[in-house]
């Protein structure tokens, strides 16, 4: 029997009530578990099923998990239909303490396959797995409860989010779920509670945009890959033609939302060495830059109708999931693992749920316009984050990736974008409160790779 117990700061129904929302599941995944949600109910109610997709040792696996018991503001319970354990049969339970918070308790009787063979050699590793697993998903509901938290006092919104299967749509969209938003994905598929547009051919359907409180702005080519000119044009097309779509089409509606946060990237300031820079700073040069400024100068037409703009300048997002991170870890799992070209050049980091965080906390609150760097409190050279992956994950970093293979490799894109250096401060994110979950870079990785 394994059992985690923590303290939340919420009260029992609120806690119960997070539970209970379609992307709790989602939020819930520890991210460097290789596991795809393939079916739900999205209920907890008794019947209902869960139908997970993973890997297990190079093995595709389901696991089918049914509700059999719930009691509302006390437990609800689950167990394994078909699945990697011989007997799961996990229970939730919410406990109230002696200060009026929440203690959640989850308990887990299982047994591993082989009998008292694969009990004997399996079970320390399936305890610590759980513990990573629970560890984890203990402090991801109470982060989310705090953040929803400090805006309760505000009414639950209608959001509408571009790129919302992306890496950090598909965290941001189950996010707002829990804390009671509805939300609708801005998408080419049609679909439920979709929004479609074609940015081709400059049309999205006006009507579903109409009662929105917010929209969240992330679709855009992705820029990791040679940057031939083809590839040049779709990324500067998704970014500036989306954009001004997107806005001019805000800007006519007769019930406008009253907040419009649209992504932007720390490739504004270019490559600035050690400089220091605030959203106050000055452009810089090359390609990524003149992509930035064009991107967020096509947010003009929202900002003449009164709608507030955000420019989320995003620094490195750091998941398993995808992004640098994603990429670097194969090499690095093989002790190939290295500093590119001089290791000196400042990285701009931040979390994926910082990102979520944050783009939640510029939403939410009235006093944030304009650009605001998405970026960890300290910045780190790319030489220091070499290290911290390479001691988090026990591997050495000698290998360093010479600055020539870099670019033969990948051309400007190398250049501007693992060579280059960029030192964020999140200043405006510092004088408006907002709360780093992950501040730290070894403990973020530590958390992010279940290396806690």
């Amino acid at each position: 029997m394994f059992t985690y117990r923590s303290k939340i700061p919420v009260s029992v129904a609120t806690a119960f009530h997070w539970h209970e929302q379609p992307g709790a599941l989602d939020r819930l995944i520890p991210p460097w578990e290789n596991v795809q949600i393939e079916q739900r109910s999205n209920s907890i109610e008794p019947g209902s099923r869960v139908v997970l997709k993973m890997n297990l040792g190079g093995f595709p696996l389901r696991w089918v998990a049914e509700h059999t018991e719930l009691e509302p503001n006390a437990y609800f319970h689950d167990r394994q239909i078909s699945g990697p354990f011989a007997k799961w049969e996990h229970t939730h339970r919410f406990l109230p303490s002696d200060d009026g918070y929440c203690v959640l308790e989850d308990q887990v009787d299982y047994q591993i396959p082989g009998g008292s063979l694969g009990d004997r050699f399996g079970r320390s590793q399936v305890e610590k797995m759980l513990l990573q697993m629970f560890r984890y998903r203990h402090d991801t509901t109470t982060d989310d409860l705090i953040a929803h938290a400090r805006y309760q006092e505000r009414s639950h919104m209608k959001v509408a989010i571009s790129g919302a299967s992306g890496l950090v749509g598909s965290q941001l969209g189950p996010f707002l779920t829990t804390g009671g938003h509805e939300v609708l994905s801005i998408s080419r598929s049609p679909g439920e509670n979709t929004i479609q547009w074609d940015i081709k051919n400059q049309e999205i359907d006006t009507s579903k945009l109409e009662g929105l409180d917010a929209v969240v702005h992330l679709a855009g080519e992705s820029v990791a890959a040679r940057w031939t000119e083809q590839k040049k044009k779709a990324i500067v097309s998704s970014r500036v033609d989306g954009t001004r779509l997107l806005c001019e089409s805000l800007a006519k509606l007769e019930n406008k939302p009253k907040v419009l946060v649209c992504a932007s990237a720390m490739g504004f300031y270019g490559d600035r060495g050690d400089e220091i820079l605030s959203e106050g700073s000055p452009p810089g040069d090359g390609f990524l830059a003149d992509v930035c400024q064009a991107w967020e100068e096509a947010a003009q037409p929202a900002r003449d109708a009164g709608i507030r703009v955000v420019h989320a300048r995003l620094g490195i997002v750091l998941s398993p999931k995808g992004g640098a991170l994603a990429q670097m870890l194969t090499p690095f799992k093989l002790g190939v693992g290295g500093k590119i070209g001089s290791g000196k050049q400042w990285w701009s980091w931040i979390s994926l749920d910082d990102v979520v965080g944050a783009l939640h906390h510029v939403m939410m609150n009235e006093a944030v316009q304009g650009p605001v760097n998405l970026c960890a409190p300290k910045a780190v050279t790319n030489a220091e984050f070499t290290k911290t992956l390479g001691t988090v994950i026990s591997r050495p970093t000698f290998l360093p990736v010479p600055e020539f293979a870099a670019k033969l490799a990948l051309g400007e894109m190398a250049d501007e974008m693992l060579l280059a250096s960029c030192r964020m401060e999140p200043k405006v994110l510092e004088e408006t409160e907002y709360h780093f979950r992950d501040p730290q870079l070894e403990r973020c990785l530590r958390k992010l790779l279940g290396r806690q």
